[in-house]
């Protein structure tokens, strides 16, 4: 055992099952203001299914990806507007409205690989979406709803980084926007959007980053790759990326990393089956949710403040969901 005096880690509250087929992506969505989230799911099958947590059971698939891999999913403007990134770069743009389930728009590119959008809100009606670009090495950043190109982030000739794996854009009060990049080579990238430069780049692995989240309000990020940590860096005033922890894993594989809204609990998929809760703070570790029989693939935390207690849910290659409801008070 991790730890001989740590409590029993909890059950989980309850299990989706049903998918039958991998999880890839997972993403809480409040269609209803009074009810519980609907949570959206989405398989290595191509399907896209909307789970009521109420009866536990599937409302609706959505099919728009060819059976090609669902790696990605996000909500516009809170509930009836989906977003949902297929293998092989085909995007799907839903109308949940009114219990629709209907493609509102779709375009394809051509990208290979495992590597998901992200979504930033840009203003009232408009957001930039960053999604791995034409050419192996690029990332391209669109705007939201007209598709239009923003601009393509291409490291420089000879840098070597290989193609991006995992992306999260984001931006602090009053500045530009900004795209955290995590790639082949183990490096985590600081991009400007508006400049279409690198500020800074932190080789923070041996092997290449397979996710990462950023806290923008302590400038402090963290990544997970096919090694036995997780790492920890941090942005400094002059906007540069530096290392500032490690922490040692029992198991190699990090497949999600996931910060709480709060910025107060940190979330880790493990290649091993478990599911780890640190405090992010200082990274002391909480506990381990142990339920899965395969590797647990990705994170979702529901918004704070809804009716009933904030849960988690995880993914797993195992075809299942589980629901966590565990540290609601900290």
């Amino acid at each position: 055992p991790e730890d001989a005096m740590a409590p029993p880690p909890p059950d989980p509250q309850f299990v989706l099952r049903g998918a039958n087929s991998a999880i890839n992506a997972l993403h809480f969505c409040q269609r209803d203001p009074h009810g519980p989230p609907a949570l959206l799911s989405g398989s290595l099958s191509g399907l896209v299914h909307v789970w009521n947590l109420e009866t536990r059971r599937v409302d609706a698939v959505l099919d728009g990806h060819d059976g090609k891999s669902v790696l990605w999913l996000e909500t516009l403007a809170g509930k009836n507007l989906l977003l949902s990134q297929g293998r092989g770069l085909r995007i799907c743009l839903w109308d949940l409205a009114e219990g629709r389930n209907t493609v509102a728009d779709a375009w394809s590119s051509e990208s290979v690989g495992f590597c998901k959008c992200s979504l930033l809100a840009a203003a009232a009606g408009r957001w930039l979406l960053a999604v791995p670009g034409k050419d192996m090495e690029e990332v391209q950043v669109l705007d939201l709803p007209s598709k239009t190109s923003v601009c393509t982030l291409k490291p420089a000739v000879g840098a070597k980084l290989g193609v991006p794996m995992c992306l999260k854009l984001w931006q602090a009060a009053g500045a530009d926007p900004l795209l955290l990049a995590g790639y082949e080579d183990g490096s985590v990238v600081l991009w400007s959007v508006a400049e279409r430069r690198v500020l800074s780049c932190l080789r923070s692995h041996r092997e290449p980053v397979v996710s990462l989240d950023f806290d923008s309000e302590k400038a402090k990020g963290v990544s997970g790759s096919s090694e036995k940590t997780l790492n920890v860096w941090s942005l400094d005033g002059q906007q540069t990326l530096k290392a500032s922890h490690t922490q040692e894993l029992p198991n190699p594989g990090v497949a999600d990393v996931l910060l709480r809204q709060d910025r107060k609990i940190l979330a880790t998929a493990g290649w091993d089956h478990r599911i780890r809760l640190f405090a992010w703070k200082k990274l002391k570790p909480l506990a381990v949710l142990d339920y899965h029989s395969a590797a647990v693939h990705c994170l979702a935390f529901s918004a704070p403040g809804g009716p009933g207690r904030q849960l988690l849910a995880a993914g797993s290659k195992d075809q299942r969901i589980s629901i966590w409801s565990i540290y609601n008070q900290t």
